[in-house]
C-alpha cells in the first residue's frame, strides 16, 4: 500500500506547546487560589481536550468533584487567547520532514483536541508557510473529541483517499487509539509528551524516534512494523 496523506496531531507531535498551556492553565488556577501543576506535569494532563485537562487539574489540586469546572474553564480560555502562543515552537526537524513529504505528494493535516480557533492561530504563526497544510482542524464540536476516529474519517473523505492509504502520527495513547479506530496507519512520536511503552500498547503500527524518519515511513508505504 502506497500512502497519500498525513495526518497530525498537533501538541506534542509538531508542535512543543506544553508551556503555553501551563501558562495559561496555572494563571487560571492562581486567580481563584488553586493548586498550580509543574510545567512537566502538564505532559500527563494534556491530549484529550479542554474539558479533561480542567478536570484532571481540579482533582490533582484536591477537587474531587469538579466543583469549580465552569469558572477555572472559562477562566483559562480567556487566558489561552493570548497565551497559546507562549513559546510555542516546531520540534527539531519538523518543518524540514512536513516539506520532505510534501515533495513526495503527501496531502497533510492538523487534527488537534485543542479549540479550533486557538489550533489554527497556532498553524498560522508557528507554521507560516502559505500551502504546508492542506487541512487545519481542532475541536469545535462538528466531531467528537479524539480518540473517537471521526475527525480523522472526515479528513481523509476530504482528500477523497482511503482510511488505510493515510498516516496518522502522534505522541500519546489518545493518538495511538485515533489512528487504530480510523483504519489509519499509526506513527507514535517520541519526541513529545509521553513514553514508548505508552504508544506500543496502544496501537501504534511504528515508531519515530525524530522527525526526519517520518517521510522514510511514508515512503515505505507502510513496511515498517516494529
Amino acid at each position: 500500500m502506497s500512502f497519500k496523506a498525513c495526518i497530525f496531531d498537533l501538541d506534542g507531535t509538531l508542535c512543543d506547546s506544553v508551556e503555553s498551556i501551563a501558562w495559561s492553565a496555572n494563571r487560571a488556577l492562581r486567580d481563584f487560589g488553586m493548586r498550580e501543576a509543574a510545567t512537566e506535569q502538564y505532559k500527563i494532563f494534556v491530549g484529550d481536550g479542554v474539558d479533561v485537562l480542567i478536570q484532571r487539574l481540579l482533582r490533582f489540586g484536591g477537587d474531587e468533584a469538579c466543583e469549580n469546572f465552569e469558572r477555572v474553564r472559562e477562566r483559562y480560555m480567556e487566558y489561552f487567547k493570548e497565551g497559546c502562543l507562549h513559546n510555542v515552537k516546531p520540534y527539531p526537524g519538523i518543518v524540514e520532514a512536513l516539506k520532505e513529504l510534501k515533495k513526495q505528494g503527501a496531502k497533510l493535516a492538523v487534527l488537534s483536541n485543542k479549540p479550533d480557533a486557538n489550533t489554527k492561530n497556532v498553524i498560522r504563526t508557528v507554521f507560516p508557510e502559505e500551502g504546508l497544510f492542506d487541512w487545519v482542524q481542532g475541536q469545535s464540536g462538528a466531531f467528537p473529541r479524539k480518540p473517537d476516529p471521526a475527525g480523522a474519517l472526515y479528513i481523509a473523505e476530504q482528500f477523497g483517499v482511503k482510511p488505510e492509504e493515510c498516516m496518522y502520527l502522534g505522541d500519546t495513547s489518545t493518538d495511538m487509539k485515533t489512528g487504530t479506530a480510523a483504519g489509519m496507519y499509526t506513527v507514535g512520536v517520541l519526541w513529545g509528551f509521553r513514553e514508548e511503552r505508552e504508544l506500543r500498547e496502544n496501537g501504534s503500527d511504528a515508531i519515530a524516534g525524530q522527525a526526519d524518519e517520518i517521510a522514510e515511513i511514508y515512503r515505505k508505504g507502510g513496511q515498517i512494523h516494529d
